[in-house]
């Protein structure tokens, strides 16, 4: 997990020097207003002056967090290298609780809607599905791909999971039986992110292959392709109002590196590019997505 670390200089009081560290495990939580310094590649150095504090909790992990994903208003749930799946009070700075089943990295978290249940992905193969509120063992395991889980997705009543891997497969699950009921395969495509589009039948798919499909759940059939994008697509995020989402490219050097902005209604076309990024954008939260555009 990034981190924010800052270092005041004595000689120069009004100077703070700030640095991302990537500390292993460790969580902080900001009180009000950040502080950063970095230098673009055009050589134009940006900084912003801490205004408050920032308070710091003891780690959640004893490894690298992978991912996180919110359960609620107060708790999140990660997942890291430490193989451990964590529940986490991110305003007291407390964990909730500590689960542990997987053989390998933690790659995806995925959680009921307004639930206290949760799946997780692993580098393991395997999906677990986990009760906050139950025992520390796996209510549920599901096992049948090939490769590293590259990606859940549940549906809005909670009785369908899709997963996605690299091993080009998607999988739909029956979550009351655990059993798998419809297979999927793409060549070359190497899922890396899936989620449900809200209230309807439909799941998106982001792959290293540059491609954003839109699956119909009743048979697990590609619906539609969105045009083929120039890098590979990261990430991908559905409105509230299942009207539009979003996907997210690969790149360097500000070559790619977009969000890009799609209708998910009958055309189903691209509204708009979101550029400015130098790096591969890998998340892009889509609260705003909700507003009249």
């Amino acid at each position: 997990m990034l981190l924010l670390r800052c270092q005041l200089k004595r000689a120069l009081p009004q100077k703070v020097l700030c640095e991302f560290c990537a500390v292993m495990g460790k969580l902080q939580s900001k009180l009000k207003h950040s502080t950063y310094k970095y230098s673009r590649p055009d050589g134009i150095i940006e900084e912003r002056i801490q205004t408050k504090a920032f308070q710091e909790y003891s780690p959640a992990h004893v490894d690298t967090v992978s991912v996180v994903a919110a359960l609620n208003s107060d708790l999140c749930v990660s997942g890291g290298k430490d193989k451990a799946v964590v529940v986490y009070n991110w305003k007291t700075g407390n964990v909730v609780k500590r689960f542990r089943g997987h053989d390998r990295e933690i790659t995806k978290i995925a959680c009921f809607p307004k639930s206290n249940q949760f799946f997780s992905g692993s580098r393991d193969k395997t999906v677990m599905m986990w009760d906050l509120h139950g025992p520390s063992q796996p209510r549920q395991q599901f096992s049948g791909h090939a490769m590293v889980v590259t990606g859940l997705a549940v549906n809005p009543d909670s009785s369908q999971l899709c997963t996605g891997s690299r091993d080009n497969t998607l999988l739909l699950w029956d979550v009351g039986t655990g059993q798998c009921v419809e297979k999927a395969s793409v060549s070359r495509n190497l899922v890396t992110h899936l989620c449900w589009v809200p209230r309807e039948p439909y799941i998106l798919q982001t792959s290293e292959d540059k491609t954003i499909r839109l699956w119909d759940s009743r048979g697990l059939q590609v619906a539609h392709i969105f045009p083929i994008k120039q890098h590979i697509q990261t990430y991908c995020e559905v409105s509230e109002d299942g009207n539009r989402c979003i996907s997210c490219s690969s790149g360097f050097g500000g070559e790619g590196c977009e969000a890009t902005l799609w209708d998910l209604r009958q055309t189903r076309n691209r509204i708009c590019e979101y550029k400015g990024h130098f790096q591969t954008l890998a998340y892009s939260p889509c609260a705003w997505m909700d507003q009249d555009l």
